[in-house]
């Protein structure tokens, strides 16, 4: 079975750079037709689905984000990393990294991680 785990701060100043990780385990980021990607929940608020990097390299971002927000890989330690520049207190949510199939079931999250931007 597939297990994700966020790492990374919980607590970031604004204007600085949030940079979270997620080790794969159990599982291969070079399966073809999976998808590794970042969704946030702020509190009170939905979903929201940041971006994704594919088993390939290529990588897909929200509109929304995509200025600010960059995902890349590390297969030789089974990781994927967010970095999400000048964050500021819209920014705190709770952070899930989760593996998509090619079918865009999202079969596997991580237990999220609680990330505060504040001074």
């Amino acid at each position: 079975q597939v297990q994700l785990h966020e790492s990374g701060p919980g607590l970031v100043k604004p204007s600085q750079t949030l940079s979270l990780t997620c080790t794969v385990s159990g599982g291969s980021m070079t399966t073809y037709f999976d998808y590794w990607s970042w969704i946030r929940q702020p509190p009170g608020k939905g979903l929201e689905w940041m971006g994704a990097i594919a088993s390939s390299g290529s990588t897909y971002y929200s509109p929304s984000l995509k200025s600010r927000t960059s995902i890349s890989p590390d297969t030789s330690k089974n990781q994927f990393t967010l970095k999400l520049s000048s964050v500021t207190p819209g920014d705190t949510a709770v952070y899930y990294c989760v593996r998509f199939r090619g079918d865009f079931v999202g079969d596997y999250w991580g237990q999220g991680t609680q990330v505060t931007v504040s001074s």
